[in-house]
């Protein structure tokens, strides 16, 4: 027995040398951090100048090329294929000039609080094991639900994005209308064209599959009317069936609409259904005056979703859920085991009991950082900068000779060249065809969406380096654009 456990000794300090690798010393961290910082400064330097978009054909194919071996590579040049497959093709989300989705090009602040993060690796999804990280989740996620306007009993999580967050809100509500599978396939949600495809993925993974969707018109702005909303209920009461989500837009994808969310909270309260609201990118707007008179009656709401990797500037992997009553989102989702039998603690709600996540990352840093170094009044004085350059790109464009969409209830502006005398089908393709200039031109990086059937272009001002000198630039790149048609 003793031979035994030499042997096993000795084995277990040959992997013990050979795994040591995994934890660099001192002067290993410095050079590691040195050669990680150039790059990220290459990067970084380089964004004013670098195309928005870089159209290359079989982007990051190269990858493999450089495949994962028993022996690994030079971290120089691990780094090289990651700045010439990764970084360089396709848009680039952290550059004020991505015009094109609504990405908030990730705050350098937010970036060195991940790095703190991921180096202390403090677990955040229960409260005994990780009190730190879990408290300022909390705090964080009640400064949220403050902004919305809910009162002290509400609580939330901060997840990965909008999907996993509006689903949190979806399982909430079916749970809360106790609805079980005999029910899906009456249980009706309301919603409208313009709500984004998260929501009904959400719809889906939740069981809800067999649950009739409505899809209410919508007014000349792209907004969910509440006379419609309260005639279908009706309607769909009036065949036997069970109404029970509505579920509005805070700021649409497409145009960026906001719905009278007030008017509808009056309906879904009048007829009993849970009112949810998906603020992914509108709900920071709260911090501006504009925006709060924009989002009125969303404090009336029974959950929402806020993305801050969107309109707070974090970078990816940010969607924060908050319900008005904590009772409805542990209702949904607390559970335990033998092996947490220690953990039993009602100091603070734990994340893990209010969304789906057990295996929770130390999230609340990224955006708990930057709030409390550089304050509110920062975020709000640039989001009240996007609010203004919408509405002075679409004055501007329609200058141009563009026909412009709706005026911008937040700072997505719709637009297509349609001159008159031109068919529908003709303005199309010209639309395409001064897309495709702006893709080739690389300067800024606009999008398309369709629009009653039509081909439409969109602007979205929302990244923290988007400035009134990169709304100049679009117009001028789509004016070279125009002049060459």
């Amino acid at each position: 027995m003793k031979g035994e456990s030499e042997e096993l000794r000795s084995r277990i300090r040959e992997l013990e040398a050979a795994a040591r690798v995994l934890e660099p010393d001192l002067e290993e961290r410095e050079q590691l951090r040195a050669e990680l910082v150039a790059t990220s400064e290459r990067f970084l330097g380089a964004l004013d100048s670098s195309p928005a978009f870089v159209e290359v054909a079989d982007p990051a194919l190269g990858l493999l090329d450089t495949p994962i071996g028993e022996t690994g590579i030079d971290l120089d040049r691990a780094l090289g294929v990651l700045e010439d497959q990764v970084l360089r093709p396709g848009g680039h989300p952290a550059s004020g000039a991505h015009l094109a989705y609504l990405t908030g090009g990730g705050m350098y602040h937010a970036a060195l609080a991940d790095y703190l993060a991921a180096v202390c690796n403090k677990y955040a999804g229960i409260f005994f094991t990780g009190p730190g990280p879990v408290r300022m989740e909390n705090q964080v996620v009640r400064w949220v639900a403050d902004l919305v306007g809910y009162p002290a009993t509400a609580a939330g999580s901060i997840l990965s994005g909008g999907s996993l967050a509006n689903l949190t809100a979806v399982v909430a509500a079916r749970d809360a209308h106790e609805l079980r599978g005999a029910d899906y396939a009456s249980a009706v949600v309301y919603l409208t064209s313009q709500t984004h495809h998260a929501v009904h993925k959400a719809v889906r993974i939740a069981g809800l599959a067999e649950a009739p969707i409505r899809q209410v018109a919508l007014d000349e702005r792209l907004r969910m009317r509440p006379d419609a909303l309260a005639e279908i209920i009706a309607a769909d009461r009036a065949r036997g069936l069970r109404p029970w989500l509505v579920v509005a837009n805070a700021g649409t994808t497409d145009a960026g609409a906001v719905d009278p969310l007030d008017a509808l909270a009056d309906v879904a309260e009048r007829e009993g259904c849970w009112f949810h609201v998906d603020a992914a990118y509108g709900g920071f707007f709260l911090l501006t005056e504009d925006g709060r008179k924009v989002l009125r009656g969303i404090e009336r709401s029974d959950s929402a979703v806020l993305d801050p990797h969107k309109s707070l500037f974090l970078p990816w992997g940010a969607g924060v859920v908050v319900a008005r009553d904590v009772n409805t989102l542990t209702a949904a989702f607390a559970e335990t085991g033998h092996y947490l039998q220690d953990a039993q603690d009602v100091a603070e709600v734990s994340p893990s009991d209010v969304s789906p996540e057990l295996t929770k990352p130390f999230r609340a840093l990224r955006m708990w950082l930057p709030l409390i170094h550089l304050g509110v009044a920062p975020f709000r004085a640039a989001l009240e900068e996007k609010l203004l350059l919408a509405r002075y790109f679409r004055h501007e464009v329609a200058r141009l000779g563009f026909e412009v969409g709706p005026p911008p209830d937040l700072s997505v502006v719709t637009y297509r060249w349609a001159p008159p005398g031109t068919t529908p089908e003709r303005a199309d393709e010209l639309t395409q065809k001064i897309l495709d200039g702006v893709r080739r031109d690389g300067r800024v990086f606009l999008s398309s969406t369709r629009i009653d059937g039509r081909f439409t272009l969109r602007m979205a001002a929302l990244a923290h380096r988007t400035h009134l000198a990169t709304i100049d630039t679009a117009l001028e790149v789509l004016g070279e654009q125009v002049a060459k048609l």
